[in-house]
């Protein structure tokens, strides 16, 4: 059945070489390849999305997408390093090694029943290979920054739905209604949050005002998407005015639902303290190239869930080893409901948590064993963190500073290391055991 999606008003505006900031010096050499191509087999070819708005902004991009008149076989046709993918949207992908040239064929918002598009009852986009104009293929994009295409042909930017002005203004606007753009894909909510903290835009009044509300629509997403998601939106350098986005648009209670509550309850804030502190250690990691594990990230981003469980648990009596476990599961389970945090992520970060309650036993062997365990980097660096929320784990960190430098003299030097219990000299300790063992066995003989 034929589904019309509501019609948007377009005008062109032809942007001329000298009147714009795009060079094709900051474009890859691989998507010149393409778009060169493309123009010379008759197709019409431009950069669009990304590349555009961020070359425009004065920004490196990191991909280049191309938009063209070509069908998808067409595109397979001319270029042997061509792979065609996807089902909810089909694409060419041209591989030149590491680096993949997204090619999209225009696509249109109106199906007249030629072609394959899918909409689920509630308006969410199920499929959309429905191809047409380059002026359809403008309007069906998300924000007008988004919806520039540099032509290839005589290199202008051509705008049909006030993006350059948006990118001029650092504006992010949704085209179309909001809130029917918003319930095509719920995802777009998180990728307005997500583009704007990498941008430094503002949002658009119209475009941030329905967020609050529909914020359930999330639970609708598929959970990996959302972890993909999340991973674009912290991993990428601007973690900390992604969350801030988050907790502005009313969107973390429906991504982070127990993180959300527990930073309410938490009324000396050192809970969020500590959370945005960590979050900025990413971002300096990024900013320098380092790599930061996502069992890390999500051992921030979940820490305040964690420490509520847990003051929850031992409220009802749990020993402190019952309680820190069951709140490590309980956490990690009830947010896979939400995210699908893969076990390789989710294992490590709650090693991370339950090794914090190590730091401060002192025992020998303790100790020798928690410095050669496998997480005691990660979990050190956390406990470090920790001292952002309070101060009283200063001794410990102090600790375990020397302790990694040179373990012996901790142990023999440091004050607050204690003998194993029932032993007298800490030195002389094993030896006496396997005196006591000896005993023992020869009275059994």
């Amino acid at each position: 059945m034929p589904t019309n999606a509501p019609s948007i008003q377009t005008s062109l505006r032809i942007i001329p070489r000298d009147q714009h900031s795009i060079s094709r010096k900051g474009v890859s050499p691989n998507a010149l390849r393409v778009l060169y191509r493309l123009h010379e087999a008759g197709h019409r070819a431009c950069l669009v999305g990304g590349a555009v708005r961020d070359l425009l902004a004065g920004l490196e991009p990191k991909d280049f997408d191309v938009a063209t008149d070509a069908t998808p076989e067409e595109v397979r046709h001319l270029f042997r390093n061509c792979r065609l993918i996807g089902r909810r949207f089909r694409l060419a992908h041209v591989v030149f090694g590491r680096e993949v040239i997204e090619v999209a064929t225009f696509r249109a918002n109106i199906d007249d029943g030629s072609g394959d598009r899918q909409v689920h009852d509630d308006g969410r986009l199920l499929r959309d290979n429905v191809y047409g104009t380059i002026e359809d293929d403008a309007v069906r994009r998300d924000f007008t920054a988004n919806a520039l295409y540099y032509d290839i042909a005589d290199f202008s930017v051509r705008d049909y739905v006030g993006g350059f002005e948006d990118v001029n203004n650092r504006v992010l606007r949704l085209i179309g209604d909001p809130e029917t753009r918003y319930r095509e894909d719920s995802v777009r909510m998180l990728r307005a949050i997500r583009l704007a903290a990498k941008l430094d835009f503002g949002i658009a009044p119209d475009t941030a005002a329905p967020l609050p509300g529909l914020a359930p629509l999330l639970a609708e997403a598929a959970p990996a998407r959302l972890f993909e998601e999340c991973l674009k939106m912290f991993l990428s350098g601007h973690a900390v005015a992604s969350f801030e986005g988050l907790e502005r648009h009313g969107l973390l209670s429906a991504l982070f639902p127990e993180t959300a509550a527990a930073l309410a309850a938490n009324r000396s804030g050192a809970l969020r303290h500590m959370l945005i502190e960590g979050l900025r250690g990413t971002d300096r990691r990024v900013a320098i190239d380092e790599p930061v594990s996502p069992a890390f990230l999500f051992a921030v981003l979940l820490w305040p869930a964690y420490c509520r469980s847990l003051m929850a648990l031992q409220a009802q009596g749990l020993n402190t080893v019952e309680a820190e476990r069951r709140a490590a599961d309980r956490v990690t389970l009830h947010q896979l409901d939400t995210i699908a945090l893969p076990r390789r992520f989710s294992l490590p970060m709650q090693e991370i948590w339950l090794m914090q309650s190590r730091f401060s036993q002192r025992q020998r062997k303790r100790v020798v064993r928690t410095l050669s365990h496998p997480r005691f980097r990660a979990a050190f660096d956390f406990l470090v963190l920790r001292r952002a929320a309070s101060p009283a784990h200063e001794e410990d960190i102090a600790f375990w500073q020397e302790a990694q430098q040179n373990p012996d003299t901790a142990i023999a030097h440091h004050p607050a290391v204690e003998p194993e219990s029932g032993d007298g000299d800490t030195a002389d300790a094993p030896r006496k055991r396997r005196r006591r063992r000896r005993r023992s066995h020869a009275a059994g003989e």
